[in-house]
């Protein structure tokens, strides 16, 4: 994936989506339509205001916080420092 510069302002994370493949217990892979929807994101770039999150964790976050952007043939998330629900570790 390419490298986008981004300076996100105040409490705003910039993230680059995971996509997530979930099977059932019997290990065939679901189809997108099927799974419940666990959002997953790397962060790649924080505004100054932030205070939990760093530069390259990955997190959960609401499917209906962020905005989707497609710089550079990138496709990036912007969202809310509250919209960010957990950190994976």
């Amino acid at each position: 994936m390419g490298k986008v510069s981004l300076k996100p302002l105040a409490d705003r994370v910039v993230l680059e989506k995971i996509e997530v493949t979930v099977k059932s217990p019997a290990g065939i892979i679901l189809p997108e339509n099927a799974q419940e929807k666990t959002e997953q994101g790397k962060v790649l770039a924080i505004g100054v205001d932030v205070k939990e999150l760093k530069v390259g964790q990955v997190v959960l976050y609401s499917q209906y916080g962020p905005t989707n952007y497609k710089i550079e043939g990138q496709e990036i998330l912007l969202l809310k420092e509250e919209d960010v629900l957990a950190v994976v570790e």
